[in-house]
């Protein structure tokens, strides 16, 4: 008879109870997670799944794309393999280390700049031609709440989030939880005069709804409702 092994995930890979069974879901993550990727706690249950950001970076076009909350770097990475230029933004170093590593796996660290700073205090002094808004949804506890609220949003509630993006460009993607209030996110078009046209996309790994896309601005395809 032969024995079969059993892959378990380690705590020297950032796992804890909490985020076990993040783990076991690594490669819809990150595609090359076995070449060397490097992940925190927090980055297990945060990080954009792969596809989805394949997804984003496919409608970002080619200029240059802020990534305000870059985390460990998923959404940093597939911009950078589809734009000319991406500046990558987090308040946590350790997760900016992170993402230079999880960058050089996928060869694309000289197209990123990597910024440790609090996006609304390097907000004025930004350019780009897309912003891109992913924000902590403050956990995985944004499940069970029956309707997610813009308020909800860290580190400040979504609609102060999408006024300092709008002083950079009207181009803005926002990736929100699967129950976030629809209604709220067709407010933020109206922000802006004339409003925004807006497109909200599902995103779908394996068949399971894991967040919405919010396209505001050219890169929408449909007009404001």
């Amino acid at each position: 008879m032969s024995l079969v092994k059993v892959s378990r995930p380690s705590a020297s890979e950032g796992i804890s109870p909490r985020t076990a069974k993040y783990w076991y879901h690594r490669y819809s993550l990150f595609s090359r997670y076995d070449d060397g990727i490097k992940m925190d706690e927090e980055g297990w249950f945060s990080v954009t799944p792969e596809d989805i950001a394949v997804r984003h970076a496919e409608r970002s076009g080619t200029g240059t794309v802020i990534d305000c909350f870059s985390g460990v770097g998923g959404n940093a990475i597939q911009f950078a393999r589809r734009c000319y230029h991406v500046v990558a933004i987090d308040i946590d170093p350790q997760k900016v280390e992170l993402a230079f590593n999880n960058a050089k796996i996928y060869g694309v660290e000289d197209y990123i700049d990597f910024i440790v700073g609090d996006f609304f205090q390097l907000a004025p002094f930004l350019k780009g031609d897309v912003v891109f808004l992913s924000p902590p949804w403050g956990g995985p506890t944004y499940s069970t709440i029956d309707t997610f609220t813009l308020d909800l949003l860290k580190p400040k509630d979504g609609y102060s989030m999408f006024q300092v993006a709008q002083k950079i460009t009207h181009n803005i993607i926002m990736f929100l939880p699967r129950n976030v209030d629809l209604n709220q996110v067709e407010e933020l078009s109206w922000l802006s005069s004339p409003p925004l046209n807006l497109e909200i996309e599902d995103n779908y790994v394996e068949s399971y709804l894991k967040g919405i896309t919010a396209y505001f601005g050219d890169i929408a395809w449909r007009s404001p409702t």
